[in-house]
């Protein structure tokens, strides 16, 4: 379950078609990139790329969670935003990202989870390895100082995670494939 999330759109007097109006949130988990939907208290100043408490305890912004989205049901706003909120998770949680460079396996002998990031051939399969086995890597700079052909680490993490929330991808590295069962 998500503990914090990142708007992603904020729709103050709701949807058109809505009946009750009320403050519309848009939001992305922050650990398991879970899309939900929620609504906003009234006294809430929200804003674009803002991290706001989702969890069970007192939330300030957030009245309630109306439920998990797909990617299709983002508005048009939502999904230029997405990518753009997506980087900020993944720069805050770097670390994790790191870790997973450096502690993924092979999945058979032909494939190797590192390959599923966008970009990542044998060829640059070849030099992460060698390199993480020299030294763990530190952090992105870390990364793209010893493996030159990698310009942006983050944009690797922001392409894969936009696929998985798309459903362009077959396996799930950072999220759970949508469902349509509620999760609180």
């Amino acid at each position: 379950m998500e503990e914090y999330a990142w708007v992603i759109e904020y729709l103050p007097q709701g949807r058109s078609a809505d009946l009750k109006t009320e403050a519309i949130v848009q939001l992305i988990g922050h650990n398991f990139f879970t899309l939900l939907e929620a609504t906003a208290k009234p006294e809430s100043v929200i804003s674009i790329g803002q991290k706001v408490y989702i969890g069970k305890e007192q939330r300030n912004e957030i009245a309630r969670i109306k439920g998990k989205l797909n990617f299709s049901q983002l508005t048009p706003s939502a999904k230029e935003n997405i990518s753009t909120v997506i980087k900020s998770i993944v720069h805050e949680r770097e670390n994790d990202f790191i870790a997973f460079i450096n502690k993924a396996a092979p999945i058979s002998m032909r494939v190797h989870q590192l390959e599923f990031l966008p970009g990542v051939g044998k060829k640059h399969l070849e030099s992460l390895i060698i390199e993480r086995e020299k030294k763990p890597f530190e952090n992105f700079a870390d990364l793209k100082i010893r493996i030159h052909s990698i310009t942006d680490p983050t944009l690797l993490f922001v392409h894969r995670i936009m696929n998985e929330l798309e459903g362009k991808e077959k396996h799930y590295l950072f999220l759970t494939p949508f469902s349509t069962t509620r999760i609180f």
